[in-house]
């Protein structure tokens, strides 16, 4: 047989094969990977509940309380890290507890006043912000959460960004840590999902990413409908929350956040709008609620993790 014949025949079987395998019945074909659960199949995402939210508790107890009401990470602020360093602990054994409880860290808050405009006074804000990035790494954290201040009405979007790359570079290089870019509604500055977008993409870092959160996104102005817009990948960690109906938006602070359900945002659809953008990261319920201080934290760490899986069930995710 000539090669030309038998390159013909070749492919031919080549086609045959090809129009076989796309016609076969889906149940004969090879089965997707499922998606991780969290919370016994009831999360695609795990949930962290934020310490803020069971103030003024000692860290050893918000840590076992975390724990023992079943959520599946803590969120910490740098400032426990700093006390508990103070106070002799050690941040590495610290980590170690958390993960034996069952739980890990997504993310730190926060780097504070690390994007000062003068280059000058950049270079200075360095030393402390090297040294919240090494507690938050000691601890083993995933994130570490850049606010973008000192805030003002004309912060520089340009040197922000520029600084946000440094210190991607910085965490990533010195620390093994990532930096996230938080947006906060009631800013001045950085108080929108498309400004916080804006500084992550023109890094031109593939690590840059962002801090979410739905009272800010509520809070700015931005609403709900940016997240369509976005891959999951840009989002580091998204705080959990919803905002009551009879307060004035502009009015609004950190005090009025509310169990997610309890308020009027679209939490659910906002759910699924995270699955379709491939959001596989933590949501982290952070709440600033005086009353809820006041109350046992291991109540109100099993109501906001209720809370949670019904806003999840809810959506149907």
């Amino acid at each position: 047989m000539s090669s030309k014949m038998n390159r013909r025949a070749f492919m031919g079987a080549v086609a045959a094969a090809s129009t076989a395998l796309s016609i076969r019945p889906a149940a004969a074909q090879a089965p997707a990977t499922p998606a991780t659960r969290y919370q016994q199949g009831a999360s695609p995402w795990p949930l962290a509940i934020n310490s803020s939210t069971i103030r003024p508790t000692p860290l050893a107890d918000k840590i076992r309380v975390a724990a023992e009401t079943g959520w599946d990470a803590i969120e910490l602020w740098v400032n426990e890290l700093e006390e508990y360093e103070k106070g002799g602990g050690d941040l590495k054994a610290l980590g170690k507890e958390i993960k034996d409880r069952g739980l890990f860290v997504p993310n730190i808050i926060g780097l504070w006043e690390c994007m000062p405009a003068e280059k000058e006074a950049f270079t200075q804000s360095l030393v402390a912000t090297r040294n919240r990035m090494r507690m938050s790494a000691a601890v083993g954290s995933t994130f570490v959460a850049a606010i973008p201040a000192p805030d003002s009405p004309d912060f520089d979007l340009k040197a922000g960004t520029d600084h946000y790359r440094e210190l991607l570079r910085i965490g990533r290089e010195e620390f093994g840590i990532t930096v996230a870019v938080e947006f906060v509604g009631f800013l001045k500055g950085i108080h929108r999902l498309g400004q916080a977008c804006a500084m992550a993409i023109d890094t031109d870092d593939p690590q840059a990413c962002l801090i979410a959160d739905t009272f800010h996104l509520f809070r700015g102005g931005s609403g709900f409908n940016g997240i369509k817009h976005i891959q999951g990948s840009l989002i580091a960690n998204f705080h959990w929350n919803d905002v009551p109906g009879d307060v004035p938006r502009e009015e609004q602070g950190d005090e009025h956040r509310l169990y997610p359900g309890d308020g009027i945002l679209p939490l659910p659809q906002a759910l699924k709008d995270l699955k379709a953008i491939g959001y596989s990261r933590t949501l982290s319920l952070e709440l600033f609620n005086r009353e809820h201080w006041k109350q046992d934290p291991k109540v109100v760490a099993e109501t906001g993790l209720r809370k949670m899986r019904e806003c999840i069930a809810k959506a149907g995710v």
